[in-house]
């Protein structure tokens, strides 16, 4: 069995795939030529829809006025809001925009040129939103005389809401430059109101300066007499506090910290001579104690008596020498100097006993003052501590009496300041262009309205189309043959008009005969050996199966073949209403042992075809059975003793169950589709549930194609493609 059909949405899903990764202009273009006039119907209605609303519209016209957000002249509000971050100027300027497009900016407007009483402002058309609110507001029909003013009053603001809703306000931009538009159907109400909008914002911000600086003069000079009153206060508690914890200073520093400090540098030194001293101390022991003569120590060359002792010593060392090598180590004058040597070497190291001695003192004096000055540097350095500790609410208590004098100060500078600039509030914008009465209407824009409606109408087309595409799910080309139904497609029969019986014998070089030759040749590629059983079937009924199986056999038969034609569609016997369409008697009766064969056949003389029909006047209800029936595999089998080809012209098997249950006695198989009328998923759904059928099917012919139409669905590299190419191989006269 061949491989599993794919269900439409899935072959569309492939299909849309292979598109997206391998872009094919050519079925691009393939569908523009199919569906281009519908794309041009839709553009020329998109037209005319456009042309129409232009000749309805009413003209409306926008005058302009041009702003500048003027950032050199600061305000007394932003010096006072400064806080050394960094302004937003985008943040800064859109939310100019919002200020002129504020209820106060257009209040203003209406109250300056009185157009709540303006009949032409006031007109539905012209505000439409206001026109809206009166209609919906039911509360007038309730009304009395002594709601006039609050009739006054909504008037207002339904002509406010008017301006709101008609102007424009937009940023030029990265700039400071505003650009506000208003559009109306009066040019001259246009530029008005346009002015109006610019002169009133400009009023706007001077009055809300006035105000601001007027209420922060106020503000500031209640808050001025509390600080002046608070910075008092902490400095009177910053002088008790210290008066009260006893911290004096000089130079501005506490007492006790001067006391602490020079304490620890005389500790410092203290330590030094401490370490100098036991250093002396521990070099003169280690000598005495290794009894070391050549040894050298300060205070030793700085006494007379010690180098007196030694120069002694080396002179008696000296002469000892002498003698011992001239007289022997054991002679007596060299004896009694060896005595004399010990003696002053007792007395040398008797004097390094005293300067040690002399040394101990001073390590033990420095060392007693060491410990003296670090008992008092640890009484300082508590006294010292205590004083920190208070010292941090001191310095709280000066943070805070800093805070407020500055503080003070801060706010007197700009009391004055704001003082000084309350007679001259000066505001951060300025007109620098006026607007004009506006010659040409901006609304609407011919040109541009136009090619709006024709985009729109050729979006439409485009959807259409793509729909018609989307929903086009039949059969037009051989590759969805092949891919949707993994079987060959063996070509196009084009559709005729006159001589469908035998149209391949009066038009032998036409394509609809090209086509059945490729079958003959499909034919006699298979395996099949000896007489060939053929099955012509489709899908559904009306496909033309029947004029295929008579032309095809009409083609074997002229070829030399000896060909059987067999009716076996017991209930719409087509093949025989065509070719003997007053035969009583048939296949039926063949089968059911009431005739026999020899006496049905029809020899059609102009090709040599045999045919044996069915009942064309009366329908069959076994006819699955007759079909599959012993009857019917013996007449086969008889049959392909006589003839090379047997054609059998099946029902369709979509259904019935005809061809499925002869599909054991047919060695191959022709599906014969409608080009353009029988659905993909049909075919799928037919073939899927006949396995027999799809296994034995030597390919597919797509019948009644319209020639004109076949090229529209060509893309390069197809049959379709070239078919303009070998047309004029075919011959479709004699």
């Amino acid at each position: 069995m061949l491989s599993p059909f794919r269900n439409d949405a899935a072959e569309l899903g492939s299909e849309f795939r292979a598109r997206r990764d391998n872009f094919d202009v050519d079925a691009i273009l393939a569908i523009i030529r199919r569906r281009w006039t519908v794309v041009a119907v839709a553009l020329a209605a998109g037209l005319v829809v456009g042309a129409a609303f232009l000749l309805s519209a009413v003209p409306m016209y926008t005058a302009s006025a041009t702003l500048l957000i003027d950032k050199s002249n600061s305000g007394l509000l932003s010096q006072m809001s400064e806080t050394g971050a960094t302004v937003n100027d985008d943040a800064a300027v859109l939310s100019e925009v919002e200020v002129l497009r504020s209820d106060s900016v257009a209040l203003s407007v209406v109250d300056k040129l009185k157009l709540k009483d303006n009949a032409i402002f006031m007109s539905p058309s012209q505000s439409l939103r206001s026109g809206l609110a009166q209609l919906l507001d039911f509360r007038r029909f309730f009304s009395s005389s002594e709601q006039d003013e609050d009739g006054i009053d909504e008037a207002r603001e339904n002509a406010a809401a008017a301006v709101k809703s008609n102007m424009s306000v937009s940023r030029v931009g990265r700039t400071y430059v505003l650009n506000i538009g208003y559009t109306s159907r009066s040019p001259s109400l246009s530029a008005k109101i346009v002015n109006a909008i610019a002169e009133g914002y400009l009023l706007d911000k001077l009055n809300s300066k006035y105000d601001a600086t007027r209420r922060a003069s106020d503000w500031l000079e209640q808050r001025i007499d509390e600080l002046r009153q608070k910075a008092l206060e902490t400095d009177l508690a910053v002088q008790k506090f210290k008066s009260d914890n006893g911290l004096l200073a000089t130079s501005g520093q506490l007492i006790s910290d001067q006391q602490l400090s020079e304490l620890n540098r005389a500790l410092i030194d203290a330590q030094a001579e401490t370490a100098k001293a036991k250093a002396r101390y521990d070099r003169i022991k280690i000598i005495i104690d290794a009894h070391r003569t050549d040894a050298i120590v300060t205070d030793v060359l700085d006494s007379s008596i010690s180098n007196d002792l030694r120069m002694k010593y080396l002179e008696a060392s000296k002469t000892e020498a002498e003698i011992s090598a001239r007289l022997g180590p054991n002679h007596t004058q060299a004896v009694r100097l060896r005595g004399q040597m010990a003696e002053y070497e007792r007395l040398m190291f008797a004097e390094l006993g005293r300067i040690s001695e002399s040394y101990k003192s001073d390590y033990d004096v420095a060392l007693s003052k060491e410990k003296s000055l670090s008992d008092s540097v640890g009484q300082a350095s508590k006294v010292s501590a205590a004083a920190g500790e208070t010292q941090v609410q001191l310095r709280e208590l000066e943070r805070k009496a800093d805070t407020f004098r500055n503080l003070y100060q801060t706010f007197l500078a700009r009391y004055q300041e704001a003082t000084q600039q309350q007679s001259f509030p000066i505001t951060e914008a300025r007109i620098i262009e006026k607007a004009q009465n506006p010659t040409v209407p901006s609304y609407p824009q011919k040109p541009l309205t136009l090619a709006l409606f024709g985009i729109l109408g050729i979006a439409a087309g485009i959807s259409a189309s793509a729909y018609l595409e989307f929903q086009d799910k039949y059969f037009r080309t051989g590759d969805q043959v092949r891919n949707s139904l993994d079987i060959d497609f063996l070509g196009f029969m084009p559709t005729f008009k006159d001589g469908a019986v035998n149209h391949v014998m009066t038009h032998p070089m036409s394509m609809f005969a090209e086509t059945l030759r490729a079958a003959k040749i499909a034919l006699e590629s298979d395996e099949t050996s000896g007489c060939r059983v053929v099955g012509v079937v489709s899908a559904l009924p009306g496909e033309g199966k029947s004029t295929a199986a008579i032309n095809l056999a009409h083609l074997l038969a002229s070829e030399g073949s000896r060909t059987l034609l067999l009716d076996a569609d017991f209930r719409q016997p087509g093949t025989s209403r065509l070719l003997a369409p007053n035969a009583e008697s048939g296949l039926p009766q063949i089968l059911n042992g009431s005739a026999s064969a020899a006496n049905m056949l029809i020899r059609i003389e102009e090709s040599g075809v045999e045919f044996i029909p069915a009942l064309v006047n009366k329908r069959v209800s076994n006819s699955a059975q007759l079909l599959s029936s012993k009857a019917m595999a013996d007449f086969l089998a008889a049959a392909r003793t006589k003839f090379d080809y047997v054609i059998i012209d099946l029902p369709p098997a979509g259904p019935v169950i005809d061809a499925r249950a002869m599909a054991s006695l047919i060695d191959s198989f022709m599906l014969v589709i409608e080009w353009g009328m029988t659905s993909r998923k049909v075919v799928q759904a037919v073939l899927g549930s006949e396995p027999a059928i799809h296994s034995r099917i030597i390919g597919a012919v797509l019948n009644k194609v319209d020639t004109k139409k076949l090229k529209l669905y060509r893309t390069h590299g197809s049959v379709e493609y070239y078919h303009s190419k070998y047309s004029d191989y075919y011959l479709e006269d004699k």
